[in-house]
């Protein structure tokens, strides 16, 4: 198994420069680079400028300054765009800039964000909270959730707490995530009806006052409406995986002979099928925590004002903030494929019989 180990983390790096190199070329071939959203900045304030200028009064020879004013200000951004160019390194061909990252990120250096003068490691840990709580409660309550119901369901296939609640899982799989959070807001954050939960941030103003105990009431009363918004369509896929795999595994050989054998109901249920059923579910952990960590909160920060990686994520792509956008893929890469190696050791965990040290490199 050790050396299963080694040979997976050894296999992290080709796999994490090949990502890496892929967007970036990618994000290189997109139009408007930082550059551009820079200038387009300058050249804004510089038409806000000559308008109030111009709005302000002038004699009659003011027409004829225009084009000479034109011209000095297309020089100056001329001039402007070229220092910019050679200050933020990108004079230099994409090869050796693309070198120059990784040879930082070796070392955890991601550098800092061009348009909010900040290290980007410093940004990601200040939204890092947001995120996770957002993910793990999220992933917690779905597992929570849906594990048990897949069983019940399995267990009594073909009744009708199976038909309402597999009606109930799919109608919640079909609401968009984002118009839920709409519907909570309405509800139960003082829209149109009860106002029992707050409707933006983490926490109270008043967090640093309160006690433990109130700074736990507090946290979990801020997040309850944003977990409660993405977890809505996260029910249906787990609980009909589990469904499905519980059946599979119930009428399979091994559990009509343990029955034969006089083994409790309980019994064949936990010590046999459950082993054996929850290997599908378990490979599927890493994604789940993945996407919703990352990539399903956009639309959930943006309603309950909530800043997380999402946001931030989103913020820098618009502004084309090369090293936010490279330094996040970085961590979200590390952290999928150390999860991905987490999900095979835990296969281990759950059934002993699997053994990945046992396979060719």
């Amino acid at each position: 198994m050790a050396s299963y180990i080694v040979r997976r983390l050894l296999l992290m790096i080709p796999t994490l420069l090949g990502i890496l190199l892929l967007n970036f070329i990618i994000v290189q071939a997109a139009p408007g680079g930082p550059i551009d959203q820079m200038m387009a900045r300058f050249e804004g304030l510089n038409s806000n400028a000559s308008t109030g200028l111009e709005s302000g009064g002038g004699d009659g020879n003011s027409g004829g300054n225009t084009g000479g004013s034109s011209q000095r200000f297309s020089g100056a951004n001329e001039e402007l765009r070229q220092a910019l160019t050679e200050e933020y390194g990108f004079d230099r061909p994409a090869w050796e800039r693309f070198g120059l990252m990784l040879k930082d990120y070796a070392t955890f250096d991601l550098g800092d964000s061009l348009f909010r003068g900040q290290p980007v490691i410093d940004l990601v840990l200040d939204r890092l909270p947001v995120s996770i709580s957002l993910g793990l409660w999220t992933t917690l309550l779905v597992y929570l959730i849906s594990i048990p119901l897949g069983i019940r369901k399995a267990l009594r296939h073909g009744s009708a707490f199976d038909v309402w609640s597999s009606g109930a899982v799919v109608i919640g799989y079909a609401i968009p995530g984002f118009l839920f959070a709409i519907l909570l807001i309405v509800v139960f954050a003082g829209g149109s009806y009860w106002n029992w939960f707050p409707l933006r941030g983490l926490t109270s103003s008043n967090f640093n006052e309160l006690s433990l105990l109130g700074k736990i009431q507090d946290y979990f009363w801020h997040i309850t409406l944003p977990v409660l918004a993405s977890a809505i369509g996260s029910f249906a896929t787990l609980t009909m995986l589990t469904k499905n795999s519980f059946l599979d595994e119930i009428h399979k050989q091994y559990v009509l002979t343990a029955r034969a054998k006089g083994a409790s109901e309980r019994r064949v249920l936990y010590g046999h099928v459950f082993r054996n059923a929850m290997l599908i579910i378990i490979a599927g952990m890493p994604a789940a925590l993945i996407g919703i960590l990352f990539t399903g909160s956009l639309l959930i920060e943006v309603i309950f004002s909530l800043n997380g990686l999402g946001l931030l994520g989103f913020e820098a792509v618009m502004q084309r903030d090369y090293p936010l956008i490279f330094g996040t893929l970085y961590l979200y890469t590390l952290i999928g494929l150390v999860l991905k190696l987490v999900s095979d050791l835990t296969y281990v965990w759950v059934d002993p019989r699997i053994d990945f040290g046992t396979r060719e490199s």
